[in-house]
């Protein structure tokens, strides 16, 4: 076992990824960039992560930093939830620790946003203090290792994980160390039919290598399938105004701006039909094609009209096209319907 993190750790300083938030030595930078980083791709994380430090550099000015101009830093990120709590796991550091994170993972882990992994990651990597970060990448990397048979929602599997790698953690660079299992994950032990084996700095210790089941780990319970929503998108447009209005409280997208929409797919007759209800005044009205958009549990199939009014009508936001740009932050599911509105 010795071995096994002796090579992981030589194979990492020959071959780890140069990435923005890196040996930084700033706790801050780390915790921005893996609440970046759940549910979304490094190379658009690194986008995203230096326009927003250059914004709120620091604890203090994410205190302050309004939420809207906020949600529009993150807009395209999604999983908005991870923005808001930032902020206010923020004000707390703020108020009951003078602004610095807290070194501990019984602090660190109550703030809001912050589960086992990212809690691991900060400890680990901004206060070099010996707490696994246990993520989707290393759970493949284990399961491969020891064949493990238990599902990756197996609540045993976290257990066998966590002590195995306390185990192998060193009391030296325990960074590193997670580092390390996250590029291994990243670009050689990887999710698809074909991990590349043959670069793998911990091939000799594999069992899955040595049996060649690479691909039937790590387990898998079967997901029910999305739920699918037919929803109408309506763009109403006043000479060059573009009316949004803002989602309740509650559900999912809570609290965004969106373009005025509908449940279900309608047609171009039930659009009229819709306007002459709503006694809504136009001049034209077309189609301006579909969309879809993906969440983790449903499915959004979108239809598009765009609707040129006769008058500003008040129960609506009327902006500009650069305020639609650079101030009002619009969920990527509308993003097609965005871009229409830009031309």
């Amino acid at each position: 076992m010795e071995n096994l993190t002796s090579n992981l750790l030589n194979w990492y300083q020959k071959e780890k990824r140069i990435l923005p938030w890196r040996d930084q030595n700033n706790v801050y930078y780390t915790w921005i960039s893996e609440i970046m980083l759940q549910q979304t791709r490094v190379e658009a994380v690194k986008v995203y992560y230096k326009r927003f430090i250059e914004k709120i550099p620091n604890i203090k000015s994410l205190c302050e930093i309004e939420e809207d101009e906020l949600l529009k830093l993150w807009e395209g990120l999604g999983y908005y939830t991870r923005a808001r709590n930032l902020k206010k796991a923020a004000i707390i550091i703020e108020e009951k620790y003078g602004g610095k994170m807290p070194d501990t993972y019984e602090e660190v882990i109550k703030l809001p946003g912050i589960g086992s992994y990212t809690a691991g990651a900060i400890l680990s990597i901004g206060y070099q203090k010996k707490y696994p970060a246990i993520d989707g990448n290393v759970k493949r990397i284990f399961t491969r290792l020891f064949e493990w048979e238990e599902s990756l929602q197996d609540p045993q599997l976290q257990k066998k994980l966590t002590s195995k790698i306390e185990n192998l953690i060193p009391e030296e660079n325990p960074g590193d160390f997670n580092q390390a299992l996250m590029d291994l994950g990243s670009m050689v032990c990887l999710s698809s039919t074909s991990p590349k084996c043959s670069i793998c700095p911990l091939a000799t210790h594999c069992k899955a290598y040595l049996h060649q089941t690479q691909t039937k780990y790590p387990k898998k319970t079967i997901k029910k399938p999305r739920r699918i929503e037919q929803k109408t998108i309506f763009i109403f447009a006043y000479k060059n105004w573009i009316a949004i209005q803002k989602r309740t409280e509650k559900g999912l997208l809570k609290n965004l701006y969106e373009f005025k929409n509908e449940e279900g797919k309608y047609t171009y007759e039930d659009v009229l039909e819709y306007l002459k209800y709503s006694k809504i005044s136009y001049e034209t009205v077309f189609q301006i094609g579909s969309a879809k958009h993906i969440f983790s549990h449903i499915e959004w199939h979108m239809t598009g009209y765009y609707i040129l009014l006769k008058e500003k009508r008040k129960d609506f936001i009327w902006i500009s096209k650069e305020e639609l740009k650079e101030v009002y932050s619009i969920p990527s599911a509308f993003a097609y319907f965005k871009k229409f509105c830009l031309k």
